[in-house]
């Protein structure tokens, strides 16, 4: 009988071996000028989504940071061979037909986007949205899954919670010994309240908020700099959902509600109207989908669509994730085709 752990890490080197290849290729051909063609003769329109911007070690707590200096190389590329356009505008469709158009925009509310982000769109003169939570309100300056993925990095082998044993493995996930579940599973299914106990209960295995050297990488934006990131022209400020729960694993009624009050909480901080809603980890059912419309949100986003009638329903969009481990020669092409090499 094969060995399918050896099967499946065979499969992942391989893979790796191939997208490295491939990035050599993209980058060489850039250096060469052969790629000068692709980018010129690109069209069509994505929106392209961030999340944390660091100075350095993008990866230290997870895969959704990218280093300054390697976004202000994306900002350059955008303004060399794109047409960057605010979100209104894509969905507006006011796009140039003689180049690619790109929305860029920035999911969880770091206050590393109010710190480096910000002052590079007003200078460069680009638009951005910026979906945010309304943890703020809740007296925390912290996402439970960042809190999560400190915990992961620097936490014991060993924890308990709710009279539960969790056993650090791979990845540096905690993984209960009887059920065999994963810790970030069974919180993601349950509402802020399990959540912030987590948070009261394992804070003190970790204090990490005494290392004033991680903070760019957890900590939230406050709301003075909501209010000051959404007073910029170059801003569009949406919403990430209340608590930053996952809409399509709670009750239907307890997501309306966060939406909601989600809503209301960006508005009443920015004084204007929140009209767009990204959904915090792309999660969403039909049923989620109708209670924002019915909120008044008009334009929805995910990741990738996860429903049949998702691609006619004019207030939905995809959006592409930015990869930490690729080349900027390598990302752009990706934006462009949607993604990555090698693509199974």
């Amino acid at each position: 009988m094969p060995d399918l752990f050896l099967m499946k890490k065979v499969k992942n080197i391989l893979s790796a071996v191939r997208r490295k290849i491939n990035n050599t290729n993209n980058d060489i051909g850039s250096l060469l000028g052969l790629n000068k063609t692709f980018f010129e003769n690109a069209r069509g329109a994505r929106i392209i989504l961030y999340h944390g911007i660091c100075m350095n070690d993008p990866t230290r707590f997870n895969n959704i940071f990218l280093p300054l200096i390697i976004f202000k190389e994306h900002i350059r590329f955008y303004k060399q061979h794109f047409h960057v356009i605010s979100l209104d505008d894509f969905y507006n469709e006011r796009f140039r037909p003689d180049r690619f158009n790109v929305c860029i925009c920035f999911d969880d509310g770091y206050a590393n986007n109010y710190r480096y982000v910000l002052p590079l769109l007003e200078q460069e003169k680009i638009p951005a949205a910026f979906f945010i939570t309304a943890i703020r309100a809740t007296g925390h300056d912290i996402l439970w899954n960042d809190f999560l993925g400190i915990i992961g990095k620097y936490g014991p082998a060993e924890l308990v919670f709710q009279n539960r044993v969790y056993q650090k493995k791979r990845f540096k996930r905690y993984v209960s010994v009887k059920e065999g579940v994963e810790l970030k599973e069974m919180l993601r299914s349950g509402g802020f309240e399990i959540k912030q106990e987590m948070m009261k209960a394992l804070y003190s295995l970790v204090p990490f908020k005494q290392n004033s050297q991680d903070e760019e990488y957890w900590q939230q934006m406050t709301e003075t700099e909501i209010r000051q990131l959404s007073a910029s022209p170059w801003v569009t400020v949406g919403s990430h959902g209340y608590y930053h729960n996952d809409l399509s694993r709670i009750k239907p009624l307890d997501a309306e509600k966060e939406m909601l009050e989600g809503k209301k909480y960006l508005e009443k901080l920015t004084g204007r109207e929140i009209r767009s809603i990204a959904f915090p980890y792309g999660a969403y059912t039909p049923a989620v989908v109708e209670s924002a419309k019915k909120i008044g949100f008009k334009q929805l986003l995910a990741t990738d669509f996860l429903f049949e009638d998702d691609r006619s329903d004019k207030s939905m969009r995809e959006r592409f994730t930015i990869n930490p481990f690729v080349s900027v020669n390598g990302q752009m092409i990706a934006n462009i085709k949607g993604h990555y090499e090698p693509r199974h």
